[in-house]
């Protein structure tokens, strides 16, 4: 009978721990900005001939990268890992646009850069303006940065520095989150969802 009770308590005890945990805040992998930042709504051409007007995409969340395709590793890494989060929201990935931005527009010829997105998923986006006063106003927004490598007329095979964050901007067009590079998967699926089902 002691036993039984004992048993008995232990449950409840069990419930009531289990209960509280889920009432915990949730926790956001990424860097939350807090009061999100309003963004000027700005039109970028598509590789694949359109337009991308940010104001297009309210309702969804859109995340918005700048690198280039010849990127060596951190470029294929963050595209990798939103592509493996896009699979992991499931029918919640019809609710997010990923977009890059190329900071490498004499290299990334829109043919070039429409083939090297989507390898990594069919409904991403490559971004290009040759306009660079256009293309360093959508940077100067996010605090982003890129900046070319000397290199003489005709060369290649020269490096570009650029920022290497992904931004998440929420429903309301609003600046809401900065993913460090190397955020796996699992951790920008699970702060995507979070924003897509807020009230």
């Amino acid at each position: 009978m002691h036993m039984t009770r004992r048993m008995v308590w232990l449950a409840l005890l069990a419930t009531v721990v289990v209960g509280a945990a889920g009432c915990l805040p949730y926790t956001y992998k990424g860097a939350l900005l807090d009061p999100p930042q309003p963004l000027d709504d700005f039109a970028l051409p598509t590789a694949t001939g359109g337009t991308f007007r940010l104001s297009d995409y309210r309702g969804r969340v859109v995340l918005l990268y700048f690198g280039y395709t010849f990127c060596p590793d951190i470029c294929p890494t963050t595209l990798y890992q939103v592509s493996r989060a896009m699979e992991k929201l499931g029918d919640d990935a019809q609710q997010v646009t990923m977009a890059m931005v190329t900071v490498d527009p004499e290299r990334d010829t829109p043919e070039h850069l429409a083939r090297y997105v989507a390898g990594y998923h069919e409904t991403f986006l490559g971004l290009r303006t040759t306009d660079l006063d256009a293309l360093d106003a959508v940077l100067a927004q996010f605090g982003a940065f890129y900046e070319i490598a000397p290199h003489e007329e005709g060369d290649t095979s020269y490096a570009v520095s650029h920022t290497a964050a992904l931004f998440l901007i929420d429903q309301k067009g609003q600046w809401r989150e900065v993913f460090a590079f190397g955020t796996p998967a699992e951790d920008l699926a699970a702060d995507i969802r979070r924003i897509l089902n807020e009230p």
